[in-house]
């Protein structure tokens, strides 16, 4: 009986206030810290699809620019754009025969290695 008086002095009921508050702060903050990356994850692929999209569409118009411009400079209404289909399809082949899948994997690496630790900003 005179243990259960004990356990519920101020001082134990303080502390387990501060622990309960503790806790509660610590889960406040890593939702807080999940929300951030969600945003910043959301933003960076927004803005990734959109720069591609303009530069899509920059690299369509530029391909008909250019065989608009060869047709006139073969006297032809359709060779010029046969030229630039040619032209895509060296890249195609040179990307299907020549460029190794590595090259990629090792820029991935280089710009995602530890980013998780990288970011995470509170003293261990």
């Amino acid at each position: 009986m005179a243990n259960d008086d004990a356990s519920k002095t101020p001082r134990n009921d303080s502390l387990m206030g501060n622990l309960m508050g503790y806790l509660d702060t610590r889960i406040d903050l890593v939702r807080l810290e999940a929300q951030e990356k969600a945003k910043t994850a959301f933003v960076g692929t927004v803005h990734g699809v959109m720069m591609g999209l303009i530069g899509l569409m920059f690299l369509i118009f530029l391909s008909i620019f250019a065989g608009l411009a060869l047709n006139a400079a073969l006297d032809s209404t359709y060779w010029g754009f046969g030229v630039v289909a040619g032209f895509y399809l060296v890249l195609l082949i040179i990307f299907l025969v020549g460029v190794d899948k590595k090259i990629f994997q090792s820029l991935a690496d280089k710009l995602l290695n530890n980013t998780i630790y990288k970011s995470d900003k509170r003293q261990a």
